[in-house]
């Protein structure tokens, strides 16, 4: 498995199937490293403790974090079981920026940007990053969204570790 597959794994891991490998993740999403790798193998997928340190090291993204005595491992957003994750709110910057894809314009011109099964929708500070996760789906379009008014309107932001922006919604009137 190369590190684009196991990245993959554990963001399914950590943010969507603990509970495939039997993990049981504490209220803010952690989980021990070593079990971990004890699970996943019993799954058929070898990972090491240094390996997962190397992935979460090298990621771009920065998509994990690890405690700082590096015994615990989380996801940084994009949960869709319960977690607490407690990022502070923040003011965010005039611009954020969304990457989606031409088909799913007019549910968001209608209804704005939706959570759906995440605890958040996930706004970038830069067109770049928000044209690469576009680009996941798709030919990308990237969307300008109106955040420092959002948030002067009363909306609730907080930056993650890794400068993803998560609110609970984007209504229409704040995209352009």
């Amino acid at each position: 498995m190369d590190d684009v597959a196991a990245s993959k794994f554990l963001s399914w891991v950590l943010r969507h199937n603990p509970q495939a490998l039997g993990l049981t993740p504490t209220a803010d999403g952690w989980v021990p490293v070593d079990r971990l790798v004890e699970a996943a193998a019993a799954d058929g997928t070898q990972l090491s403790h240094a390996r997962i340190c190397d992935i979460v090291a090298s990621s771009d993204k920065q998509r994990f974090a690890l405690s700082p005595d590096g015994t615990m491992i989380r996801a940084q957003q994009g949960h869709s079981i319960a977690v607490q994750l407690e990022y502070a709110s923040a003011t965010p910057p005039a611009l954020l920026f969304h990457g989606t894809v031409a088909a799913a314009l007019p549910s968001i011109r209608t209804q704005g940007l939706m959570r759906g099964q995440r605890h958040h929708v996930h706004l970038s500070s830069t067109r770049q990053t928000a044209e690469r996760v576009g680009a996941r789906r798709g030919t990308p379009v990237v969307l300008v969204i109106q955040a420092l008014q959002m948030a002067e309107a009363g909306l609730v932001f907080h930056e993650t570790p890794n400068e993803v922006w998560l609110v609970e919604h984007v209504p229409p009137g704040y995209i352009d």
